[in-house]
C-alpha cells in the first residue's frame, strides 16, 4: 500500500513538472508576438508620418498660361526704336484695343479701304511717307504712299495701287504703320507693294538721304500697330 502511495505521489510530481514546463513554453511564445506587434505599430506610424510630409505647390496653370499669352507691346515691335530718330504719335479711329476694324481689310467682312490716320504736323517737314506692313509675313507691304502733305487722312484716303487691305490666309497677323516725316521729298519710297520685303528696314532708312552721302532727311517718325484675325 505504501509503495502504491509513493508511486502515485511521484507520478503527480512528474505531471506537475511537465505542466509547469508546458506553461513556461507558452509564455515564451507570447513575448515575441507582443514585440512584433509593437514593431509593426511603429512601422505604421512611420508610414503615416511620411504621408503627412508637405508637398511643394506648383504655380497655378492659369497664371502660367496668362504669362505665355501676353502679346508684345507696340514699343517692343517698333523696328526703329533704337535709331535715335524722334518719335511722334500716330492715331487711328479704325484701331480699337489693338485690333484693326474689319472695314479696312480685303476680306469678305471688309471694304478694302485705308484706315483713318492723324498726327501732329512736324516742324520743318515738307512731306511724309507712309508704310503699312504685315510683320507676320516677311514685312509684306499693304500700304505705301510717298510725298504725303496732309496730316489728317480720312478713311479710304489712299488711292488704288497704294493700298490693299489685310487678307491673312489664317490665324492672327500683326499690321504695323510707320509714318516718316521728311525734310525734302524723295523720288520714290523703296519696297515692293503687295509683296514681301526682307529689306524693309533698310529701305526706310534710305529715306534719310536725299543725295548720296548726305543724311538728315528723316526728321521724325510715327508708329502704330494692330492685329487682325481672319474671320473677325
Amino acid at each position: 500500500m505504501v509503495k502504491f502511495v509513493k508511486k502515485v505521489v511521484v507520478t503527480m510530481m512528474i505531471l506537475s513538472v511537465m505542466a509547469l514546463t508546458m506553461a513556461g513554453c507558452g509564455n515564451q511564445e507570447e513575448v515575441p508576438a507582443k514585440e512584433e506587434t509593437e514593431v509593426s505599430t511603429e512601422a505604421q506610424g512611420e508610414t503615416v508620418k511620411s504621408e503627412e510630409e508637405p508637398v511643394a505647390e506648383e504655380a497655378p496653370m492659369e497664371e502660367v498660361a496668362e504669362e505665355e499669352a501676353q502679346a508684345p507691346s507696340a514699343e517692343d515691335l517698333d523696328m526703329f526704336k533704337d535709331t535715335g530718330y524722334p518719335k511722334f504719335e500716330v492715331i487711328s479711329e479704325d484701331l480699337h484695343d489693338g485690333v484693326w476694324d474689319s472695314v479696312i481689310t480685303n476680306t469678305e467682312n471688309g471694304s478694302n479701304v485705308s484706315p483713318q490716320l492723324s498726327w501732329e504736323p512736324i516742324p520743318e517737314a515738307t512731306n511724309y511717307v507712309i508704310y503699312m506692313v504685315d510683320t507676320t509675313v516677311e514685312d509684306w507691304i499693304h500700304w505705301k504712299s510717298n510725298n504725303v502733305t496732309e496730316t489728317n487722312l480720312p478713311q479710304g484716303w489712299a488711292p488704288e495701287g497704294e493700298y490693299i487691305g489685310p487678307y491673312p490666309p489664317g490665324g492672327t497677323h500683326t499690321y504695323e504703320i510707320y509714318v516718316f516725316a521728311l525734310k525734302e521729298p524723295v523720288e520714290r519710297a523703296k519696297g515692293a507693294y503687295n509683296n514681301g520685303n526682307m529689306k524693309f528696314v533698310k529701305n526706310c532708312l534710305d529715306l534719310d538721304a536725299v543725295t548720296e552721302g548726305a543724311t538728315g532727311n528723316i526728321l521724325a517718325y510715327g508708329h502704330t500697330v494692330g492685329t487682325y484675325t481672319k474671320g473677325d
